[in-house]
C-alpha cells in the first residue's frame, strides 16, 4: 500500500514566528498558512512510497545522518519564492544549514536510487510558513517580508529526522511520523 511521505526535521515554533504567522494569515492575502504544530522543514519529498519500502528508505536516513550529532541552526530573515514580485512561497531563512545541506544532498542521491525524483533545484534550507492561492493583496505580504528581512526567529535544535506521512483533508493536511532516527550526543 502507498502512502504520501516526506523526511524533515520538525521545528517547535517560537512566539516570534507564531506572530508573524498570524500577521500573514491577518494579511487580507489569499494565503495558505502553515499551522504551527504543523511546522517542519523538508529535507526530501518524496511523494507516493510504498509502505514495504519504509526499511529501506530509514536504512538510508542512517546512512544520512551517520556521525552526525544533534546541532542547532538559527531561523532569520523572511523571503518569498521564487521571488518578490512572483510569490509563490513565503518562508523563513535558516542560517548554519550545512547539517541539513548534507543531509538533504545525501537523501536526495539514495532516493534516487529507489526511484524518487531528484530535486531539479537542488536543496535551500528554509521553513515554509505560507503558500499564495492569487495575487489578492500580495503587497501586504511583501510588506511583511521587508519589514522582517532581517528578524531573528530563534535558535532551534535538530535531534532527530523523521519519515512523515501526509494525508492530505478539507482542512489542510495531517502528518504522522512513520519511524524517526535520533541524533546521539557525543559522549
Amino acid at each position: 500500500m502507498k502512502f504520501r511521505a516526506f523526511i524533515s526535521a520538525d521545528i517547535v515554533p517560537s512566539e516570534a514566528l507564531v506572530s508573524v504567522l498570524r500577521r500573514l494569515a491577518n494579511s487580507r492575502a489569499d494565503l495558505k498558512t502553515v499551522k504551527p504544530e504543523l511546522m517542519h522543514l523538508t529535507l526530501k519529498f518524496l511523494g507516493d512510497a510504498e509502505e514495504s519500502a519504509v526499511d529501506e528508505i530509514v536504512m538510508r536516513i542512517v546512512k544520512a545522518t551517520e556521525g552526525l550529532q544533534p546541532f542547532r541552526i538559527r531561523l532569520k530573515g523572511m523571503g518569498a519564492f521564487p521571488s518578490m514580485s512572483n510569490i509563490r512561497v513565503v518562508w523563513v531563512g535558516i542560517e548554519d544549514g550545512g547539517p541539513l545541506e548534507r543531509i538533504a544532498e545525501e537523501l536526495d542521491e539514495s532516493m534516487s536510487e529507489l526511484g524518487f525524483v531528484r530535486e531539479k533545484r537542488g536543496f535551500r534550507p528554509h521553513l515554509t510558513l505560507a503558500r499564495t492561492r492569487s495575487a489578492r493583496n500580495i503587497a501586504n505580504v511583501q510588506e511583511i517580508l521587508v519589514e522582517n528581512a532581517a528578524t531573528d526567529y530563534g535558535e532551534y535544535t535538530v535531534d532527530r529526522v523523521l519519515l512523515k506521512k501526509s494525508v492530505l483533508t478539507p482542512n489542510g493536511p495531517t502528518y504522522s511520523t512513520v519511524r524517526e532516527r535520533i541524533l546521539v550526543p557525543a559522549r
